[in-house]
C-alpha cells in the first residue's frame, strides 16, 4: 500500500495495525505536526521513546508511516506521515468480525482526538492566541431539509472548495507567518430529526 496525492484507502491488514489507540494518536501527531522522531512523540505523548519506537515500526510495517529520506541518524530516525488524503473505512456488516472490531477502534479513537483538538480550540482563552489568529476561525453546525440528491450535492461542493484550497496553499509548511490549521467538514443526514438553526462561533 501507497500513499499519494489522490487519497488511499486503508486497507484490512494496515487497519488492525493502526487499532491501537496510542498508534493512532500517533498517526495524527504526524499529520498534525509533521515529522517526528521517537523522543519527540514520546514527550508529546507521555510515553517512552521505546513504546513510540515500537508503535512507529508497526505503522511503517503497513506503509501506514515512512522515514524522512535523508534526515535522522542510525540512533535518531524522523517520521512522517506521506502526504495525501486517507480514507478509513467505517465498520460494516461486509467487514469480517476482526476487521470490522478493528474499525470501530481506529474510528472511535480519531473522532475522540477529533473533538478533543475541537474542545481545546473552542476553551483556548484569547490571551494564549495572537491577536492577527483570534477571529480566523470558524466553527459551525447548521440544520437543513435536504433530499438524498440535494446533501450529494452539497457534498460535492465542499470538497471541492477543500481541494481547491490545499493546491492553492500546497508547499507552505514552515513559512513565515503560517501555523498548522484544521480544516474539516461534516455533512450527515439526522433520520429522526426536523427543524432548522445555526449554531456558530468565530
Amino acid at each position: 500500500m501507497t500513499n499519494n496525492e489522490q487519497g488511499r484507502t486503508i486497507e484490512a491488514g494496515a487497519l488492525k495495525a493502526l487499532a491501537h489507540p496510542l498508534r493512532v494518536r500517533i498517526y495524527d501527531l504526524l499529520s498534525e505536526r509533521g515529522p517526528q522522531t521517537a523522543s519527540s512523540l514520546a514527550a508529546l505523548i507521555g510515553e517512552t521513546s521505546g513504546a513510540t519506537s515500537y508503535h512507529l515500526r508497526a505503522l511503517a510495517a503497513h506503509d501506514l508511516i515512512r522515514e524522512v529520506p535523508g534526515r535522522g541518524t542510525a540512533r535518531e530516525r524522523w517520521w512522517e506521515r506521506p502526504k495525501g488524503r486517507v480514507t478509513l473505512p467505517g465498520p460494516d456488516d461486509t467487514m469480517s468480525p476482526s476487521n470490522r472490531a478493528a474499525a470501530q477502534i481506529v474510528t472511535a479513537e480519531f473522532f475522540r482526538l477529533r473533538h478533543q483538538t475541537l474542545m481545546e480550540y473552542i476553551n483556548r482563552p484569547a490571551a494564549e492566541q495572537p491577536e492577527e489568529w483570534r477571529d480566523a476561525g470558524l466553527v459551525m453546525t447548521t440544520m437543513l431539509d435536504l433530499t438524498p440528491a440535494q446533501m450529494a450535492e452539497v457534498r460535492e461542493e465542499l470538497t471541492g472548495i477543500i481541494d481547491a484550497a490545499v493546491e492553492r496553499y500546497r508547499g507552505q509548511e514552515g513559512a513565515p507567518g503560517t501555523r498548522r490549521v484544521s480544516l474539516r467538514a461534516e455533512i450527515f443526514d439526522l433520520p429522526t430529526a426536523t427543524g432548522r438553526g445555526s449554531i456558530q462561533k468565530g
